[in-house]
């Protein structure tokens, strides 16, 4: 999505993250993603979340809730959602957390709008060969301690500040 299609959208751009269950990764990078999206010169922006497994309704993981209040955000709210059909509809563009969350959006149909958040944040998303999905993706920190949590949030916080740079500089795909 070049910068001249940003500028030209009659619509909010709709932005999804996607990873398992919606309760810890892909929430952590909404809340962060909308505050950052807001601070930008990127026009209305929509953030939503959804998960691979989840079952709708989940509250965010309370070490989520802790990680993100820590940081000035809120994951109080949040109640997960299954990755469907509609979802996929509903997205311009739909960041994974890794490559199985990429995989179950491209089954959906959704593969020519889907990419390796972290990949993406560092303009790889095209690449093969030396770079391999499992270096670019957010780890899971289900199940982790205070520490994980926080250096999940610090990843997608530095991956999402990248990927706005980038939709904001016209070069994404």
């Amino acid at each position: 999505m070049n910068r001249s299609e940003l500028d030209s959208r009659s619509r909010p751009l709709r932005l999804l993250f996607v990873c398992s269950g919606n309760t810890c990764r892909s929430p952590m990078a909404q809340v962060i993603a909308q505050v950052l999206a807001e601070d930008s010169d990127l026009g209305q922006v929509e953030v939503r979340s959804a998960g691979t497994h989840a079952r709708d309704g989940t509250p965010a993981s309370e070490e989520a809730v802790r990680a993100a209040r820590r940081h000035g955000h809120s994951l109080e709210d949040h109640r997960s959602a299954q990755l469907s059909r509609r979802w996929i509809d509903w997205a311009d563009l739909i960041f994974t957390m890794g490559p199985s969350h990429l995989e179950r959006v491209r089954a959906l149909g959704g593969g020519e709008k889907a990419f390796l958040l972290g990949a993406f944040a560092r303009g790889e998303e095209g690449e093969e060969g030396g770079v391999t999905a499992r270096d670019r993706s957010v780890p899971d920190p289900f199940g982790g301690d205070e520490q994980v949590y926080e250096e999940t949030f610090l990843t997608l916080e530095e991956y999402l500040t990248a990927l706005l740079d980038r939709l904001k500089g016209g070069t994404a795909p």
